[in-house]
């Protein structure tokens, strides 16, 4: 009898425990704001916040509501916590009921008619729809190419931000975007206009600015009152394309190498965090615009993912070439896109990326900062790069081909280190075992093999952030991430 109960008893706490995780609403602990240490974000009562973005740009516009809100609940399973969307695709918009953005122009003082379900109403729907789920909206006012060639001026911006400042400003799960895949140099003052007219009426929301790619918004904007946090597009360029779409700012053949961004965002005064907002995508030919060109895969997006955290990135936003734009059958596609996007949700990578954020958030959050002197010797270049991040008790390097390395082990406290290798793929944790506080040379069973990439995580031996007969790693229930 006592056994049954004893049993009875586990089986309430897991389902007390799951209920947690399914109505667990990020800001209930406050706000989101940047942290003392100007590398993260963390909401008001001090709970850390890690950023794992899902890229749904065509959301308003071609999903209804039951679709806006399947997708939206498949985000939530799959541990995403944002949601980057384009408001404005162009000027006007039209979304999937007939419905236009604008219907006099940058006048919104008639935009509620009785009886109509317009397009902003639509929006009001999903960024609700995602607020139930936990769900932040990355809202991109408008996207940069409308900006571009002159839909949109320095006065029509302010009436523009004004109206999305008052209409918004208490859903708590909007955070602002200027820009839209654009240089800062381009109309720079009308995304200032934007930003200031927004930020004038909301001060509630985080905001940043989502650049051109290979490029990075602490280029124009790290100065900017208006700018929280900075965010780069590494791009979809393989090593050494230099074709597609115009010049880059970055060194020849190292288009890959995302970890760049951060290391040059975060060495800029003041330092605010930054944030690979626009990777590579799942499944999307590389270089973008040639669809007989090899496609990314999940081994790559994780391999952006990894490099941009473990340098210094506070998060990380995934995307999938289908995902992005919505395409069905009847439903025309861009850069060779053929999966339906609803089949799209089952691919490797966008279910793997809750493994990172669990990873975070299972060490002491906001002390941990990237150190690459804890390998010792020469790193490798390209996809032999490996990666370390520390804190004052554990340290962890992610390596994507498996070769050897060597680890200075004495780089945190500790007279000795317990050691496993987690699993970027399916988050799998396995102890290696306890070491002496010195420098060490490790390589995974797997050998060198590109796509089987794994995470070293060295813990002070005192300490009990994972326990060794541990086989992964579980994000909070707060965080609402399934095992």
């Amino acid at each position: 009898m006592r056994k049954f109960k004893l049993f009875l008893l586990l089986l309430i706490a897991i389902w007390m425990g799951e209920a947690v995780a399914q109505n667990y609403i990020p800001w209930s602990h406050g706000k989101l704001k940047v942290s003392e240490e100007g590398r993260y974000l963390k909401h008001e009562d001090g709970t850390p916040f890690f950023w794992l973005g899902e890229t749904g740009w065509l959301l308003p516009q071609r999903l209804n509501r039951d679709e806006a809100e399947f997708y939206l609940e498949q985000c939530k399973r799959a541990g995403y916590n944002v949601v980057q969307v384009q408001t404005l695709n162009n000027v006007p918009s039209m979304n999937i009921y007939g419905q236009y953005s604008h219907i006099d122009g940058y006048n919104f003082k008639d935009i509620n008619r009785k009886g109509v379900y317009g397009y902003w109403d639509h929006m009001d729907y999903i960024i609700k729809t995602a607020a139930k789920k936990g769900i932040y909206i990355g809202m991109v006012c408008i996207w940069g190419s409308p900006v571009g060639r002159g839909d949109m001026d320095v006065k029509q911006a302010q009436a523009y931000g004004k109206f999305l400042a008052e209409r918004y400003k208490e859903d708590p799960n909007v955070i602002w975007f200027i820009g839209g895949d654009i240089r800062g140099d381009v109309k720079t003052d009308v995304w200032e206009a934007l930003a200031k007219s927004i930020r004038a009426i909301d001060k509630n929301h985080l905001m940043t600015f989502h650049p051109r790619g290979r490029t990075t918004s602490a280029m124009w904007f790290n100065d900017a009152e208006w700018l929280d946090f900075n965010m780069f597009q590494s791009g979809h360029r393989r090593y050494g394309q230099r074709k597609g779409d115009g010049d880059y700012p970055i060194e020849e053949n190292t288009e890959e190498d995302n970890w760049r961004f951060v290391e040059r965002s975060i060495a800029m005064k003041p330092l605010k965090p930054v944030i690979d907002g626009e990777p590579i995508y799942e499944d999307i030919p590389q270089g973008l615009h040639d669809p007989n060109e090899t496609r990314w895969h999940d081994g790559d997006v994780r391999r952006y993912a990894y490099w941009s955290v473990f340098a210094g990135s506070f998060g990380h936003t995934y995307g999938h070439n289908s995902i992005m734009q919505f395409i069905r059958p009847g439903v025309g596609a861009a850069y060779g896109a053929t999966t339906p996007w609803y089949d799209a949700l089952k691919d490797p990578g966008f279910n793997q990326m809750k493994y990172i954020k669990n990873l975070m958030l299972s060490f002491p959050y906001f002390e941990r900062v990237p150190d690459q002197s804890i390998i010792i010797g020469t790193n490798g270049e390209r996809y032999d790069r490996a990666i370390a991040t520390r804190g004052k008790d554990y340290l962890m390097i992610y390596n994507y081909t498996g070769r050897p390395m060597q680890i200075d082990l004495s780089k945190i406290s500790g007279a000795k280190k317990n050691v496993w290798w987690f699993s970027a793929k399916d988050g799998k944790l396995t102890y290696v075992g306890e070491f002496d506080n010195k420098t060490t040379t490790f390589q995974h069973d797997s050998g060198y093999i590109s796509g089987n990439d794994q995470v070293l995580i060295a813990v002070d031996a005192s300490k009990d952030y994972i326990q060794k007969e541990q086989k992964e790693l579980l994000a909070s229930p707060q965080e609402g991430v399934s095992k």
